[in-house]
């Protein structure tokens, strides 16, 4: 058996607000942003070299704007990420050392939490 993880739902208030700053500030790819009726929107990005999904939208989801917190995402080089991120007017945090991995988090416009991790192999 196998169960993969494809699609995440995020909770937003502005549709094209979160779009553009996954889009511009994040470098998320865009996959689709299609009206589907008056009362769905479907907006898919993937977050580069990644087989998951982010989804958000018009009619997608219940929950409230910013409540998804603890999204983790594996990155090769938590500096050069940060970097990267910082160059495309992210606000990012610094990065953090830690035993099981260095971090770099960023909350999007509505609070929505992830986590970039850089996964520390004992030597």
């Amino acid at each position: 058996m196998e169960i993969r993880i494809e699609l995440v739902i995020l909770p937003v208030s502005d549709v094209d607000r979160a779009r553009d700053f996954y889009v511009d500030k994040i470098g998320f790819t865009l996959d689709h942003d299609h009206t589907v009726s008056d009362e769905i929107r479907f907006v898919q990005l993937t977050p580069p070299g990644s087989a998951c999904s982010i989804a958000f939208g018009k009619g997608l989801t219940t929950a409230e704007p910013g409540t998804v917190k603890g999204l983790q995402a594996v990155v090769d080089d938590a500096d050069k990420v940060r970097a990267e991120l910082v160059s495309r007017g992210a606000d990012v945090s610094e990065v953090e050392d830690l035993a099981w991995g260095r971090f770099v988090q960023f909350d999007d416009p509505d609070g929505n939490h992830w986590a970039l991790q850089q996964i520390v192999r004992p030597s």
